[in-house]
């Protein structure tokens, strides 16, 4: 490998997947990380059944997966940024492949996952990052720390459900269960035993560091009888404020305090779908693990434990517990913190679903004969096959994608009202937008009610943004653009859009390379809700794309 400098930070990658495995990195100065990742399929046992699935170092893939840390502050460097196609060519089977990269002004809670069709669901971790030496977190200091991951499980092999739905056209099978750090919990069948437990003592705070891995959904999250103070998301600090609910798109991670001020006892937390598109299937199951003070007395003689106190959890629907929480983030002061005012790059993109008809067959068993679709500004996006847009850009290879990605959208429509089933099918195509180094961008993101309204994560990579408004119905200009929060507005790498409302983000385009923009839940990635950013390279000599590694995976 060749040799890094004192300032890089690296991981290490063989391929992966994984559950428990964490990353952990201190900020500090000269501090070099090393991390080997081994993909290789695992006998797992969950819902009374055991599969095989792709992990990382046996813990909880092999089909040539591209993994990537999501959320990584990484400059210069989009070679290590890890979706298939987009920065790389995936790394094939018995290949390696050695991800270089500097963490730079990030400490937090961030996750590292497959970007390789639907890996993911198996193939992820915590990654998370501490302050520099000396340095405290902006809030009191926990007693313990404690890695929560939400995701999703499937009584299928997973690439099997992607083939069905890729090959029908239709919605994918909705998960069997969701988890918590892997394991279903107590309401699921043959999940008792391995329900995931966390003691506490009686007195002491604990630092939840929370991440919704789950492929397709959106969740709730609680913990009964406790409140929960949100203190970070997405590797960003944030006013605390407490709330006894919270909600995480995938993609997005929360941190927040809890302190083991009740009844010594047992205590479920509970996570389960938040669920917006109308007549879609999800899967409504409650996924728990139990938060136990260590002072609770020995079971009864008939050696039963008593149950733990279940939490009140929202409706699937309850978009206004959602509101009221997100609402609430306020992003702390900062010194490197400017949002920016004078906008060179005015962007307003529509996001949602569509269809696309098709002859009546076994390929065509969408609603009303028809096959789904997704994307922005009416633009299915369309992954190349034969090598890497990254690539492509570098080596001034011709034919592989086009920079003429709308920035508005082609046609002004009620965006969230009666829509014209004219507009339902979009156009395919692999099409990024560019953007000059150093202009500010300001990006108006527009759920429709294309087929049905829906709230969207939306994960942008290689950035993180101020979200500075946020609302329901239509954006309007001339009214929503004075409400604009451009004091304290909280910092994301991942951002709701409201069901049926819209949301405003603002960055400085100040990291060259192709980066894509995409709704982080994996159906509707598959199915085209994603573009692409070319940043140019600046005039600096710290302004432009560093040279491709020489082990980076051919196509």
């Amino acid at each position: 490998m060749a040799p890094l400098t004192p300032m890089q930070k690296s991981s290490i990658v063989c391929l992966t997947t994984l559950l428990a495995l964490i990353l952990s990195f201190s900020s500090a100065d000269a501090e070099t990380h090393y991390h080997q990742f081994v993909v290789q399929q695992t006998p797992v046992k969950r819902l009374c059944k055991t599969h095989n699935i792709i992990t990382v170092n046996g813990q909880f893939p092999p089909n040539s997966p591209s993994p990537r840390r999501h959320g990584i502050r990484q400059m210069r460097t989009p070679w290590a940024d890890g979706p298939e196609y987009v920065t790389q060519c995936p790394i094939q089977p018995g290949a390696s492949y050695t991800y270089r990269f500097t963490i730079e002004n990030q400490d937090g809670t961030l996750w590292w996952h497959a970007h390789s069709r639907w890996l993911r669901a198996t193939v992820y971790g915590a990654l998370i990052i501490y302050p520099k030496l000396g340095v405290p977190y902006p809030f009191p200091k926990p007693t313990k720390e404690i890695p929560i991951l939400l995701g999703e499980w499937w009584d299928r092999d997973i690439i099997s459900v992607l083939r069905q739905a890729t090959f029908t056209g239709a919605a994918p099978n909705v998960s069997d269960a969701y988890t918590i750090n892997g394991q279903p919990g107590d309401l699921y069948r043959c999940s008792s035993k391995e329900t995931t437990k966390f003691y506490v003592k009686s007195g002491e705070t604990v630092l939840m560091r929370i991440i919704n891995a789950a492929l397709n959904q959106e969740l709730f999250f609680t913990v009964a009888n406790h409140m929960l103070t949100v203190v970070g998301n997405d590797a960003t600090y944030n006013k605390p404020f407490a709330t006894r609910v919270i909600m995480l798109g995938p993609g997005q991670t929360t941190n927040v305090l809890l302190t083991a001020n009740q009844v010594a006892g047992r205590y479920y937390m509970a996570t389960r779908a938040y669920a917006t598109a109308q007549n879609a299937a999800f899967d409504n199951t409650t996924a728990t693990a139990i938060l136990e003070y260590d002072s609770v007395p020995c079971p009864s003689k008939t050696g039963v434990a008593a149950r733990p106190l279940m939490p009140i959890l929202p409706r699937f629907n309850d978009t206004a517990t959602v509101t009221a929480f997100t609402s609430q983030l306020r992003s702390l002061p900062s010194k490197n913190a400017k949002v920016p005012t004078q906008i060179d790059e005015n962007l307003f993109f529509t996001v949602g679903l569509g269809l696309v008809n098709c002859m009546p067959g076994p390929r065509c068993q969408g609603p009303n004969n028809t096959r789904f679709a997704a994307s922005m500004n009416n633009i299915s996006f369309v992954f190349p096959r034969r090598t890497s847009l990254l690539q492509a850009y570098y080596q001034n290879i011709p034919g592989v994608y086009t920079t003429d990605f709308p920035p508005v959208p082609p046609i002004t429509f009620d965006y969230t009202g009666n829509v014209s089933r004219r507009l339902w099918q979009p156009r395919f195509g692999t099409k990024l937008y560019n953007l000059k180094f150093g202009s500010n961008v300001q990006i108006v993101l527009q759920d429709t009610a294309i087929v049905t309204t829906e709230d969207h994560p939306i994960h942008l990579h290689g950035y993180h943004f101020y979200v500075v408004g946020q609302g329901f119905g239509n954006f309007n200009p001339s009214v929503d653009t004075a409400q604009f929060n451009l004091i304290d507005p909280p910092v994301r790498n991942t951002i709701n859009v409201p069901v049926g409302g819209w949301t405003v983000i603002r960055f400085v385009a100040d990291n060259p390379g192709v980066w894509l923009m995409h709704c982080h839940i994996d159906s509707h990635l598959t199915w085209g809700l994603a573009m692409a950013f070319l940043v140019e390279n600046g005039p600096g000599e710290l302004q432009s794309i560093e040279a491709p590694p020489p082990d980076l995976p051919p196509c």
